[in-house]
């Protein structure tokens, strides 16, 4: 007999930044990150995590929000007594989540933790279950860039001295981070300082269609790309931003689902993609990104979202594909936090390791797991 979901358990936990994450949209000082612990009825457990903020900032999802919709909505989906006789396999679970609009957040962090318990039971990787299809041309390891926040004291002295510490780490690739006022002086800096490192920007939809003239400023940088400089639904003003400037632009929030995608490819407003699982609504669907864009040949990354190590393990299995060809987000434990709730990715060559476990391949450390947990609730079968 098949394996059903027994029950769910929903964490709290308080993450403390290593140092304040500033972006255009806020600054982060601690993480408020939701855990989802799923057990079958054979006693195998899974992980998933919630990639949203405290505050509807970078997106209309925020923590208590998604607690509330997991508890009422989403959860109550999967427990009835028909799903409890169903398969668990991510297809279903997809399936039995559709009737839910939105909340793609909320649904990642479920369906991540279903499906790690379904393939630990499988005995099966996540990295292969995604590349089922190319097995020979999967990676053990990924390579990995490092996102730099908005100094809060607005220093281009500091931020070059943050800068330099990730390079001598062996980050193979610079974000900075910019909004209007921070952006050409202190991308000239870093690119003057280094003047062939690999260095991108991300405005996280801080400019608008009338600020052209300021990402156009940025051209003579040799960017590798410019990420989400305009609103995610302006597509079409990110295709008039692409056709106005040399750099390529990138797109991360606007890209929340293949079709989306497909049009914004269509549209000429991007040439390279972020794939996000939390802002697409899982690892499947950003699979499906991933293989439309790798038969197009558009080059893909994979975004992080200062993930502790369970998001992270899922985010480095799925870079393992063959078409993620640029550094990714996926970096090391170190970079965001002093301690994190699985063992600690570490930075080797430049590269994070994919787990080697079934499913995601880590789970938490029981007693840091509930040091750190400022909450928790038990979900039964309905």
């Amino acid at each position: 007999m098949t394996a059903g979901i027994d029950q769910i358990r929903l964490h709290r936990v308080d993450m403390p930044l290593v140092r304040p994450f500033r972006t255009s949209f806020g600054t982060q000082v601690t993480r408020d990150i939701l855990l989802v612990e799923v057990r079958t009825t054979d006693g195998v457990r899974g992980w998933g995590e919630c990639v949203a903020m405290e505050w509807p900032g970078y997106s209309y999802e925020y923590v208590d929000g998604c607690v509330d919709v997991l508890t009422d909505h989403i959860i109550p989906k999967v427990l009835t007594t028909e799903a409890r006789d169903d398969s668990i396999d991510p297809v279903t679970i997809a399936r039995r989540l559709a009737p839910v609009r939105g909340y793609p957040m909320a649904k990642t962090a479920l369906a991540t933790a279903i499906m790690d318990a379904w393939l630990r039971g499988r005995g099966e990787r996540l990295r292969d279950y995604l590349g089922a299809e190319y097995p020979k041309e999967l990676r053990e390891r990924v390579p990995c860039g490092v996102s730099v926040g908005i100094p809060i004291n607005l220093s281009i002295s500091d931020l070059l001295d943050e800068v330099a510490g990730y390079l001598d780490e062996g980050y193979q690739r610079i974000k900075l981070k910019i909004e209007p006022g921070w952006d050409v002086e202190p991308v000239r800096a870093v690119r003057e300082t280094w003047p062939h490192i690999l260095l991108q920007t991300d405005a996280n939809q801080a400019y608008s269609r009338n600020d052209i003239h300021l990402l156009r400023a940025m051209d003579p940088f040799e960017l590798l790309l410019v990420e989400q400089p305009l609103p995610e639904e302006d597509l079409l003003g990110h295709a008039l931003v692409a056709e106005a400037i040399s750099t390529p632009v990138c797109l991360d929030e606007s890209i929340t689902s293949l079709p989306v995608a497909q049009s914004a490819l269509a549209l000429k407003a991007t040439s390279i993609i972020n794939i996000k699982p939390g802002r697409i609504g899982g690892y499947v669907e950003s699979r499906d990104i991933h293989d439309f864009c790798r038969e197009k040949g558009v080059a893909v990354w994979a975004g992080g979202m200062l993930e502790t190590g369970i998001g992270r393990a899922a985010n480095v299995a799925l870079a393992a594909l063959p078409g993620f060809t640029l550094p990714g987000d996926t970096s090391a434990s170190r970079r965001y936090y002093g301690v994190d709730v699985t063992a600690p990715f570490v930075l080797e060559d430049g590269h994070l390791r994919v787990p080697e476990g079934p499913g995601i391949g880590v789970a938490p450390i029981p007693e840091v797991l509930a040091e750190l947990t400022n909450w928790s609730s038990f979900i039964g079968p309905r």
